[in-house]
């Protein structure tokens, strides 16, 4: 198998409660995600990593493919590498299960990203920041690259800093998709907790701060995770007006 979709579910959140399940036009929010990963054309295969007994029915009642991690899992890296644990594959795409907006196109693209280049272990998404709102949001991750598209330095402050009114700055903000190699996979979730990733809670700064490169696709879509009840309402109209479009 050359590309696998896993899409780590947990059941609970900090910020909206059971929010995998909750309605949008009729399906839990987890169907809208897993509909729109499941249109990705370069995918072999694509399960839902859940820790719970109520993800595993809502995604079964959608006849989608689960498989049960444990609920002990610090992040989605972790499930998503006992999910594939025994699975023989050589590319594993770790997909938000909290974001039903994501475009088939945008994992297809990281998918071929990893296939064309061997040299490649681990890769992510960035968008262009189209407004100040999202700029000074530390909820939304910044990130800069070098000439080749690997990332230099990812945070929660726009980055990089505007010395004065001339200059003229593009930013960018990361999508939180990755792509890794399975060997790499492990690896990462291996590596030392980092100073970096401490300061920023930001886990790919592990890498980065390891010596690890990090290839940086860029996307013209945008699709946000849902993380609180503006988020859910916001997501629900974006998806009504699409239906009655």
């Amino acid at each position: 198998m050359e590309v696998i979709g896993v899409i780590p579910a947990r059941l609970e959140s900090s910020r909206l409660k059971h929010k995998l399940l909750k309605n949008i036009l009729g399906r839990p929010l987890i169907q809208w995600t897993w509909e729109a990963a499941k249109k990705a054309r370069l995918l072999d295969k694509l399960i839902v990593a859940c820790d719970s007994p109520e993800i595993e029915k809502a995604v079964k009642s959608f006849s989608g493919e689960t498989v049960i991690t444990s609920p002990g899992h610090s992040s989605g890296t972790d499930r998503v590498a006992e999910a594939v644990r025994d699975i023989d594959v050589k590319i594993v795409i770790n997909i938000q299960a909290d974001e039903p907006l994501i475009h088939p196109s945008v994992i297809d693209r990281l998918a071929a990203s990893m296939l064309e280049d061997n040299d490649i272990v681990m890769a992510t998404v960035k968008k262009k920041i189209d407004n100040e709102d999202e700029l000074r949001n530390t909820s939304i991750v910044k990130v800069i690259t070098d000439k080749d598209n690997f990332a230099i330095y990812f945070s929660r402050f726009p980055i990089p800093f505007k010395r004065d009114s001339e200059t003229e700055s593009i930013y960018f903000k990361h999508m939180g998709i990755y792509g890794y190699t399975k060997d790499f996979l492990y690896t990462f979730k291996n590596l030392p907790f980092s100073y970096l990733e401490h300061s920023e809670k930001l886990e790919q700064l592990r890498a980065i701060e390891s010596g690890y490169r990090i290839k940086v696709i860029e996307t013209k879509f945008d699709f946000r995770g849902v993380d609180t009840e503006d988020d859910l309402n916001r997501v629900k109209d974006i998806i009504s007006k699409r239906h009655n479009a």
